[in-house]
């Protein structure tokens, strides 16, 4: 038998030991076999020295062939093991998320963060983006900007939790509203505006519908033609969305705020009969936050021009949403650390609130 009648018997019998290999491994133990330094292969190779010059120009080019076929045989076989590995891990460690609660399940989205969601959902398919800004804010984003003057109530330390004074005198607060994010916003970017702001804010009470710390979303529009209808639009909207009706009815109580004007409360029709607050049906009236167009001054202060922009705002506490859509009597429980009330109360993390597939 010729070296080239060897050397196809033996590519037939490599050929089929690797493609039966079960595992990584076999096919490593293949591939020293054949290939490695003591390998059948690679001691061929050795033996193209001792052959006649002839024999070596036709042996040479087969051999090499030979080598490079194998080579390329366990890389693809290599690959295959490790798809079929790779299925396997993900098969045995596959999780059906339509299955039934798990008693071993504990984790859940607090009330508050479902319903900061939800919000940003509705706001977000109005066009809304949302912005954020510090906790802590000096004077002026607090409360020059914003046109409280000198000696307004929210100033004195009864309302409002006030920082050590700095060297100069000056001193920090902890916001007590989310509107400094409309003046940074409004500093920082030119008209048109809409977004939304959610996040902490500070004041000092504490009862069964107030609490030192507590959740806000406040909203602003900027620009040349925005109005006090498109307001009570947007948040008449936002309440049928919000408390999943078909319909809500509104209405605009005069108020003030002085960073807006003119301002208003917005009520919301609703029934309050059998224990519960049915929003959309009903003869009384539910208050659900404070609005109004932007103050001029407000819009000087954030170097705009009030003959050329006007805009909205307005401000919606989270938590008492929060209580008035899931039946929550009291907000203080929201800060408690109840493993029973947040079981209760609580919802499952992935469920995304959506305005077409459903909020709550």
């Amino acid at each position: 038998m010729t070296i080239l009648d060897q050397l196809a018997e033996i590519e037939r019998d490599i050929t089929a030991s690797v493609s039966a290999a079960p595992a990584e491994a076999d096919l490593e133990a293949i591939r020293i076999a054949e290939l490695g330094k003591k390998g059948r292969i690679s001691l061929l190779m050795r033996e193209l020295g001792t052959m006649p010059p002839e024999e070596r120009l036709r042996a040479g080019p087969v051999l090499n062939g030979l080598k490079d076929r194998v080579a390329t045989a366990i890389s693809a076989r290599r690959q295959a093991l490790e798809v079929e590995t790779m299925n396997r891990r993900l098969e045995n460690e596959r999780e059906d998320l339509t299955l039934a609660h798990r008693q071993e399940f504990q984790g859940a989205l607090h009330p508050v963060m479902q319903v900061f969601e939800e919000i940003a959902a509705i706001f977000a398919d109005m066009g809304f983006s949302v912005a954020e800004g510090p906790d802590i804010e000096d004077d002026f984003h607090n409360f020059t900007a914003l046109n409280f003057p000198v000696g307004h109530p929210a100033r004195e330390m009864h309302d409002t939790f006030f920082l050590r004074p700095a060297a100069d005198g000056s001193r920090k607060v902890l916001r007590t509203h989310t509107s400094p994010v409309q003046i940074r916003t409004m500093m920082s970017a030119p008209p048109p505006i809409r977004i939304i702001a959610p996040g902490r804010v500070y004041r000092k009470d504490w009862d069964a519908t107030h609490t030192p710390m507590f959740h806000q979303v406040e909203g602003l529009v900027i620009d040349k033609t925005a109005h006090m209808g498109h307001l009570k639009q947007c948040l008449t909207d936002f309440c049928a969305r919000f408390f999943e009706v078909e319909r809500a009815e509104t209405r605009l109580r005069p108020h003030f705020f002085p960073f807006t004007e003119p301002s208003a409360e917005m009520d919301v029709r609703c029934d309050r009969s059998g224990g519960e607050i049915r929003v959309g049906v009903g003869s009384d009236w539910l208050e659900i936050l404070g609005c109004g167009m932007v103050h001029p001054n407000v819009l000087r202060q954030c170097g705009l021009d009030p003959e050329e922009v006007q805009g909205f705002a307005f401000g919606m506490g989270v938590d008492r949403l929060a209580m008035l859509k899931y039946g929550m009597p009291d907000l203080r429980p929201y800060f408690e650390a109840d493993v029973d009330w947040i079981r209760h109360y609580g919802f499952r993390p992935w469920l995304i609130p959506t305005v077409t597939g459903g909020l709550s």
